[in-house]
């Protein structure tokens, strides 16, 4: 990990749009654009399937060859509930992965939206209820808070990268531009 402040090579993870319970918009784009002191470096795509459990997979094939500080997911689900696990990611990378979201999770909907839908219920859960506390904070002055979970490095680097990253606006700018990119070249819904 380097120090402080912008120059970090962070990789923004975001999906593409879809449109829910439809048979022809089965998988969607999973996009990572690589940021280094706020340009763009890489952009990579990956196809995954809507409420699969594919994305893991696809963020690592994704990261593959990658030189990374750290990795910011624009939340745990995608494409649905095709759920990324940043606990493997980390394991297999030893890159840092930050779990990103503009609004404070909703564990118990979630929970009770896994049971009542998934058979393979409790391997997702089980992938959520182990990223522990949720950390709030202000990444850029004026704007609303915002909430992350963190899988190996401490909740106060977390902190920076996430304010180094904030550039126009509290989402960090890996995270926006990767679900522009996304949305972009996703079928109309």
């Amino acid at each position: 990990m380097t120090g402080s402040g912008r120059g970090r090579r962070l990789l923004g993870v975001e999906d593409g749009s879809f449109e829910a319970f439809s048979e022809s918009s089965r998988s969607t784009y999973l996009c990572g654009v690589l940021m280094d002191s706020g340009v763009i470096r890489d952009v990579r795509l990956a196809e995954i399937s809507v409420d699969g459990l594919d994305a893991t997979e696809r963020l690592l094939e994704i990261m593959d060859g990658l030189d990374l500080d750290a990795v910011i997911l624009g939340g745990i689900t995608f494409a649905g509930f095709n759920i990324i696990d940043p606990f493997r990611v980390y394991d297999e990378t030893m890159v840092p992965i930050i779990v990103y979201s503009g609004v404070k999770p909703d564990n118990e909907s979630m929970y009770q939206a896994l049971k009542k839908n998934f058979g393979d219920w409790g391997v997702r859960w089980d992938i959520v209820e182990r990223l522990g506390d949720v950390h709030e904070t202000v990444s850029l002055h004026g704007e609303p808070g915002i909430y992350f979970e963190v899988v190996g490095c401490t909740p106060s680097w977390a902190e920076e990268v996430l304010k180094s990253a904030a550039l126009i606006s509290r989402i960090p700018e890996p995270v926006r531009v990767a679900g522009i990119i996304a949305r972009g070249i996703s079928p109309a819904c």
